[in-house]
């Protein structure tokens, strides 16, 4: 594959401009889940073999698997010079968004990570949203971004990607606009090493979030994701994610 493939390869699908195409071969389609009408959609470390695998042509893949993580079930990611994601397709109107609790826990930054720097953009823990919208108001950029992520994919690109992230250095609500695309604001919830090896909870207002990362209200929620990446810097960082709540 040649460096021009590899790079936007990295744009649309490493930095989950794309959530979707390349799943785990063998994988069966996931189906797309829906917010009940009264209630919350919960999604538990112990339901990972229902989440898609999502690799990428080229990059070895991000190892997940489950285990206890002092008494608790968690989803370990142990990133090894690598990017992938596990993906929860949804269904969610934007009159039924309300909050987002998740929780993860980091056992070591990337010393050289910066998310908005292209070529140093990872991250040890990243809870991804993917919005749609009415993609006749992408720039030219953006609209040739979304036809090329078609025929590499056979996905369209999200209209709009939030990311809940952890930084080395970027302080706490600061919102970074990825260094390839607007399409994707990271959302700085983490930073620097000073709670590293704990438990972190957090809870969000999806729509508040999204109205000030985008200037914007939100569309449909397509997709839910996880992911911790370490290609970009070659580093070797563990995480483990928790439950992880609609309401």
């Amino acid at each position: 594959m040649g460096r021009l493939h590899s790079l936007h390869l990295k744009l649309l699908l490493g930095s989950a401009v794309m959530l979707g195409g390349c799943a785990w071969h063998g994988a069966p389609a996931p189906s797309v889940v829906s917010k009940p009408p009264q209630g919350a959609l919960v999604f538990k470390p112990q339901d990972k073999a229902q989440w898609e695998v999502v690799t990428l042509p080229g990059k070895l893949r991000t190892a997940f698997r489950l285990e206890q993580r002092e008494q608790r079930p968690a989803v370990l990611a142990h990133a090894q010079s690598s990017a992938s994601m596990l993906r929860q397709r949804l269904n969610i109107a934007p009159e039924q968004l309300g909050r987002l609790q998740f929780e993860w826990q980091v056992e070591n930054l990337m010393a050289t990570a910066d998310m908005s720097v292209r070529e140093l953009e990872d991250s040890p823990v990243r809870v991804i949203l993917a919005f749609e919208g009415e993609r006749s108001q992408f720039s030219p950029k953006n609209a040739m971004l979304s036809e090329l992520t078609q025929a590499l994919t056979g996905e369209p690109l999200p209209y709009a990607t939030l990311m809940y992230v952890w930084s080395n250095q970027h302080p706490v609500d600061a919102v970074i606009i990825n260094p390839r695309t607007d399409r994707v604001r990271k959302w700085v919830v983490e930073s620097g090493p000073q709670h590293l090896n704990q438990w972190r909870q957090y809870r969000r207002d999806i729509r508040a979030d999204f109205e000030k990362a985008f200037g914007e209200p939100p569309g449909k929620l397509v997709a839910l994701a996880i992911m911790t990446d370490s290609d970009n810097t070659q580093g070797n960082v563990r995480a483990w994610y928790g439950n992880i709540k609609l309401d």
